[in-house]
């Protein structure tokens, strides 16, 4: 296509399509080799992942704003579900469509954070209701979505396209739940976003226990040192063993 015979009016369209498509593969910007967002510029994510493929436990406990729910916990909970592995990743490989869980605090910051991070903005509305694609999870990827009774705008289930040709299966809970709507189902990973209670996390551990899935959380200690922030301290000042927390 010759860009010099299009209209002022054709090119603008054509440059907004290009920024649709790019932002509907974000993922695709982060980690590279070189450049501003090279790999080598975040060391304690890049741990993060490669502990993976060791420890069925993890934490990211750090600061708010460095990264660990989009760079940390949304990253890798992508990769999973798509089965796309950058081809530097270390961690942690499924070799299958799989089952994850994802979870905040409320449904609302569930929705807000977590939803938002993976799949972008709802827009649309009624039987037309879908999400943007500019999330983390490619656009095209996206296949179906079962939406929760009772919270506007939060997913119950997301279905997303594996490499393999078949679907991983993404539910989204929220703490404010409780312990009870954790229960029943086994899951090969799970991921936490922000502190949960210990009882939740627990529930999550026997959930993943069959499948040797995994969990991790990704959260800044906001609540002192509570039960849960003290399991991962105390795992980590006993030779290294179960779980891991990097601080």
């Amino acid at each position: 296509m010759n860009v010099d015979n299009l209209s002022p009016a054709q090119r603008e369209a054509m440059l907004a399509s290009i920024e649709l498509e790019l932002s509907r593969r974000k993922i695709d910007s982060m980690y590279p080799d070189t450049g501003p967002l090279r790999r080598e510029l975040y060391p304690k994510h890049m741990e993060f992942f490669k502990a993976g493929a060791t420890y069925r436990e993890r934490c990211a406990m750090a600061a708010n704003r460095v990264g660990k729910t989009e760079g940390m916990g949304g990253y890798e909970t992508a990769l999973h579900l798509t089965g796309r592995y950058p081809d530097w990743w270390e961690g942690r490989r499924f070799d299958r469509p799989v089952r994850f869980w994802a979870a905040g605090k409320t449904n609302e910051t569930t929705r807000d954070i977590v939803q938002n991070k993976l799949f972008g903005p709802v827009v649309g509305s009624g039987t037309s209701k879908c999400f943007s694609g500019t999330g983390l999870v490619y656009a095209d990827c996206i296949e179906r979505v079962g939406w929760k009774q009772g919270v506007t705008d939060l997913a119950d289930t997301v279905y997303v396209k594996h490499v393999s040709g078949k679907f991983s299966e993404l539910g989204l809970k929220s703490y404010q739940q409780g312990r009870g709507s954790f229960e029943g189902t086994e899951r090969d990973g799970i991921w936490l976003d922000e502190e949960p209670p210990l009882e939740v996390y627990s529930e999550c551990l026997i959930r993943t226990a069959t499948t040797n899935g995994i969990v991790y959380i990704t959260f800044t200690p906001l609540e002192g040192t509570t039960g849960t922030v003290m399991m991962f301290l105390e795992g980590e000042q006993e030779a290294k063993e179960e779980p891991l927390c990097l601080q």
